[in-house]
C-alpha cells in the first residue's frame, strides 16, 4: 500500500491501518462495498481502500464546516485548488491570510475556506488549525514552515482523489443527524467505520471536539445501528471502554505524532455481527488478536 493518499495531515490520523480496516472488510466478503466515515476528517483509511479499488464508493461526513470546505473544493473546483497550490507562497504574512479566513469562515467563499484550511493543515504543527506555525512566527525552529509543503505531491494526491470525484460523496452534518438520517438508510453492503474524537485532550487536536456525556451518547446511538457493519476506534480510556462494555472490542497500541511520537494504548469495537480474522500483517494488531481471544466470540 502506498504511504500516503490524503492531501490532509491529521492528529490520530488512522491511514496506517488501512491494512486491518481491509482484512476486516474481506474477512466479511464485502470487497467491492460502500464505505462510510461519519468522521472523515483526513479520510485516509477510506482514500486508499477507494483509490486501490477495495471499495466502490466512499461516504464522507465531517460536522466541521472547514473540512467539509476543503472536500467539497478538491472534488468540485481541482483545477483551481491546484492552481492555488503551484502559486503558493510559503512565507508568515501568507500564513496571517489564511489564518484569518479560517477564523472567520463565514466571510468567505467555500472555496477559500477550503483552501485556507488545506494551508494550514500543512504548515501548523501536526496539523492542528490552531496548533501555530511550523518553526513559530520567527522561523527560527530546526523545520520551517515548507516543512510539509511539498506542492507537486499534494498536487499529486488530489488529482489522483478527484479522478475518483464520481464515487465519492461528502456532507457536513453533526456526526448523529449523519446516523439518523444517512447511515439508517444505507444498504446491506455498507461497510462504516467511525473514529470519533479522541475522548482526551481533544480540545486541542480538533475544533469540533465532545465532552464526556457527548461520547455516551454517541455510543448509544451507534450500538442501535444493526442495519449494516461497523468498526468504532478510540482512545482506549476507562470511560469508553464502560460505554461500550457489552461489544467485542480489543485493545492495541499505535503510535501517532502530535508534537512528539506518542505511543499509547487504543481500542477497536466491533459490531456484533463482524467476523474478526485470527490474524493481522499488522504486528501491533495480530499481537492484540492473540491476547484478545474473547474477541472471536460470536454475539450475533
Amino acid at each position: 500500500m502506498a504511504k500516503y493518499r490524503t492531501p490532509l495531515r491529521y492528529p490520530g490520523g488512522k491511514q496506517k491501518l488501512t491494512p486491518f480496516v481491509l482484512e476486516l472488510i474481506i474477512a466479511n466478503g464485502m470487497e467491492g462495498c460502500q464505505y462510510v466515515e461519519p468522521y472523515a476528517g483526513g479520510a485516509g483509511v477510506a482514500m486508499q481502500l477507494l483509490i486501490d479499488g477495495h471499495v466502490k464508493n466512499v461516504h464522507l461526513n465531517d460536522s466541521s464546516y472547514h473540512i467539509y470546505a476543503f472536500w467539497h473544493s478538491i472534488l468540485n473546483d481541482t483545477e483551481k485548488f491546484c492552481n492555488q497550490i503551484s502559486k503558493s507562497l510559503l512565507n508568515i504574512d501568507e500564513w496571517k491570510k489564511h489564518r484569518e479566513v479560517v477564523r472567520h469562515p463565514s466571510e468567505h467563499s467555500i472555496f477559500d475556506v477550503g483552501f485556507s484550511t488545506f494551508y494550514l493543515n500543512r504548515t501548523n504543527r501536526s496539523g492542528v488549525l490552531t496548533g501555530g506555525v511550523i518553526g513559530g512566527l520567527s522561523q527560527e525552529g530546526k523545520w520551517k514552515i515548507d516543512a510539509r509543503f511539498s506542492h507537486s505531491e499534494l498536487i499529486n494526491r488530489i488529482e489522483l482523489i478527484a479522478s475518483k470525484k464520481d464515487s465519492v460523496f461528502v456532507y457536513n452534518k453533526d456526526a448523529e443527524d449523519f446516523f439518523a438520517e444517512n447511515v439508517i438508510a444505507f444498504p446491506e453492503n455498507t461497510f462504516m467505520y467511525c473514529d470519533p474524537p479522541y475522548f482526551d485532550k481533544a480540545s486541542g487536536l480538533y475544533l469540533n471536539y465532545y465532552k464526556p456525556e457527548d461520547h455516551e451518547r454517541i455510543a448509544n446511538t451507534i450500538q442501535t445501528i444493526d442495519n449494516i457493519k461497523w468498526i468504532v476506534s478510540y482512545d482506549g480510556v476507562e470511560n469508553i471502554l464502560s460505554y461500550y462494555k457489552n461489544r467485542k472490542k480489543f485493545l492495541y497500541q499505535l503510535q501517532y505524532n502530535v508534537s512528539k511520537v506518542y505511543k499509547g494504548n487504543e481500542v477497536f469495537i466491533f459490531s456484533d455481527d463482524m467476523v474478526i480474522p485470527r490474524d493481522s500483517g499488522l504486528n501491533y494488531i495480530s499481537h492484540a488478536l492473540k491476547n484478545n481471544p474473547q474477541v472471536f466470540e460470536a454475539r450475533i
